[in-house]
């Protein structure tokens, strides 16, 4: 991130994310006390006002419990919001090698016909930018997925990266939008020639085919995916 662009997010925003990203790592293992307030006052040089509000969110997100007297407690993580996690049948995916590769640059379009969901008008004017990507398992194509995102005041969308990386965190880390909700279809569905090609499987086998729209912290602004399923040796499991 280069120093412009980083003086001009806020302060606890900073560090609502570093202390975000040490949780998620396990740095600071469920159970565990973060830094008092001074510590991270003295550690991160800023004031107190900035620290109280990324503890604020961090609470107000579950990863953290405020307690009288002890401080800010990490709690369990709290469960992504229609983040489909790839599942084995005897074991989970942390024991296998998850990639996610783009299958082309992210492009402007006008959104495409018979479209999955009802679009607002606004949604209708700004066109989408739509995002490519496949996630491969231990070498195997398991998921292809087709991301639609408004064009509305995301700048330089196009430009970020998103190979092996989650388009939420982008979303969140670079746009402030935050996934509060959602809403999916799912279907059985015989895959074509291009679903095959990206899925490694032959023309008419049967895939799962999820279309989902997500809700974010903007008032009706919402993003879209489609996702074809190659479940022969993979199930999915996740919350929503």
């Amino acid at each position: 991130m280069a120093a412009s662009e980083a003086n001009r997010i806020p302060q606890h925003r900073i560090l609502y994310e570093l202390l975000r990203k040490h949780i998620v790592e396990g740095i600071y293992p469920e159970g565990s006390l973060l830094p008092s307030e001074n510590e991270l006052c003295s550690t991160h040089e800023v004031t107190r006002p900035t620290v109280r509000q990324a503890l604020s969110r961090l609470a107000n997100e579950g990863y953290i419990m405020k307690h009288q007297g002890k401080g800010s407690i990490v709690r369990s993580l709290p469960k992504g919001i229609g983040i489909l996690s790839i599942q084995g049948t005897t074991s989970g995916v942390g024991k296998h090698n998850l990639e996610t590769k783009l299958t082309g640059k992210p492009y402007a379009s006008k959104w495409p016909d018979h479209f999955p969901f009802e679009l607002n008008e606004l949604e209708l004017e700004s066109g989408c930018i739509i995002l490519m990507r496949t996630r491969i398992v231990d070498g195997s194509p398991i998921l292809y997925e087709v991301s639609y995102i408004p064009n509305i005041n995301i700048p330089r969308f196009a430009q970020k990266s998103f190979e092996n990386k989650s388009l939420f965190d982008v979303m969140r880390t670079s746009y402030e939008l935050e996934v509060t909700g959602g809403a999916q279809k799912i279907m059985a569905v015989n895959a074509d020639e291009k679903i095959g090609k990206y899925l490694n499987i032959c023309p008419g086998d049967p895939v799962l085919k999820l279309d989902r729209k997500m809700e974010t912290n903007r008032k009706d602004y919402f993003f879209y995916s489609t996702i074809f399923c190659n479940t022969n040796e993979f199930y999915l499991e996740g919350s929503f």
